[in-house]
């Protein structure tokens, strides 16, 4: 299997943005891939499934190396909170809704939260911390393969540089600013690869046997 790069950051860390600096530095890049084709022909891969299945994916995918992004809290707790309150009712309902691979990856992070356990800083706070620990602590001995990054800090371009060895400049435009989770769909680029399959999604990924 071939090594990819997978972006392993929660909701609202900066994953489009990132994800947009690989499409510029040549990369193949799925914001989200939910067929077996996004997944293999992809070189990068955010979102929904790899923030919360990326070991399975390194078990999958030998000498892959991985990206997870950190936010500052007073930041990301009203972002997170305004996307989980309006995913709410599509995540919950058990005739539809999302897919079946966002939902299993949101419970695993989230819970099945109620919009009361939403209002709670502490709430969640215990999930952004608990995926910092978990990451931390599966890659405790292989931190070669892990780049923690805050797409923020002024430093962070020259890190992903040092990453990748690469002397292409990156830079990391601000994206979904103000509660939009759209912008991803909005870019156009030949490297972009498309989550789903003309909408339609696979029950496997390959990697999972779900």
């Amino acid at each position: 299997m071939s090594s990819k790069i997978f972006i392993i950051g929660l909701p609202r860390t900066g994953t489009t943005s990132i994800c947009n600096s690989f499409l510029q530095l040549g990369y193949k890049t799925a914001h989200t891939a939910y067929t077996q084709q996004a997944i293999t022909s992809a070189d990068v891969i955010a979102d929904t499934p790899v923030f919360s299945e990326y070991a399975l994916l390194d078990e999958h995918f030998a000498n892959s190396r991985f990206i997870n992004l950190e936010r500052d809290l007073t930041k990301w707790l009203p972002s997170i909170r305004q996307l989980l309150a309006r995913m709410h009712t599509n995540l919950m309902r058990p005739d539809g809704g999302f897919n079946s691979h966002l939902k299993r990856c949101y419970f695993d992070v989230f819970g099945q939260y109620s919009l009361a356990e939403l209002e709670s800083d502490e709430y969640l706070t215990a999930c952004y911390q608990r995926h910092q620990q978990q990451v931390a602590d599966y890659f405790k001995r292989r931190t070669n393969q892990l780049l923690t990054l805050n797409v923020a800090d002024s430093n962070s371009p020259q890190l992903l540089q040092q990453f990748l060895n690469t002397q292409q400049p990156i830079s990391f435009k601000q994206l979904n600013m103000g509660g939009k989770v759209t912008a991803w769909n909005d870019i156009k680029h030949p490297d972009k690869v498309s989550s789903t399959r003309s909408g339609k999604i696979d029950k496997s990924l390959g990697y999972n046997h779900t």
